[in-house]
Order: structure tokens, then sequence, then C-alpha cells
């Protein structure tokens, strides 16, 4: 099955959710603007750090996927 192609009110749609985040978030912010990018950053680096530790806690996206290799040969 191919995914379908989004269409105009979809696309609209997503605008409209996109544009209220962001309102949020400098409303969230006091109304500044440059401190709501501040803390977007600050708050994407620490989602950044967290899958780092989830990867090297696991070790491999496959397996976080369910897909598991066979385990090595030893020669």
């Amino acid at each position: 099955m191919h995914p379908r192609s989004p269409t105009a009110a979809d696309q609209d749609a997503t605008a409209a959710e996109l544009e209220a985040a962001v309102g949020q978030a400098i409303e969230a912010c006091g109304g500044d603007p440059v401190a709501a990018v501040r803390a977007l950053i600050f708050a994407n680096s620490l989602l950044e750090e967290e899958i780092d530790r989830v990867y090297a806690t696991v070790g491999s996206w496959g397996y976080l996927r369910g897909r598991k290799l066979p385990p090595k040969s030893i020669q």
C-alpha cells in the first residue's frame, strides 16, 4: 500500500498546529521569541542526550526496532 500524499487540507491543518505551537512556546517564555528559541534549543539538546544514553545502553538501533542479528561466530 502506498502512503497517500498530503492534501491541501492536511497541509493547512499541519500549518495551523505548527503556528499554535509556536505561539504557545513564545507565550510560555513571556512573549520573548528569542527566549522561546533558546528554550527549544535547550530542550532539544536534552532529548539528544537522552537518545545518546538509550543508544549507549541498548547498543543498537536494530535492537530497538526489534531486529536481532544472529550471534557472531568466534573464529
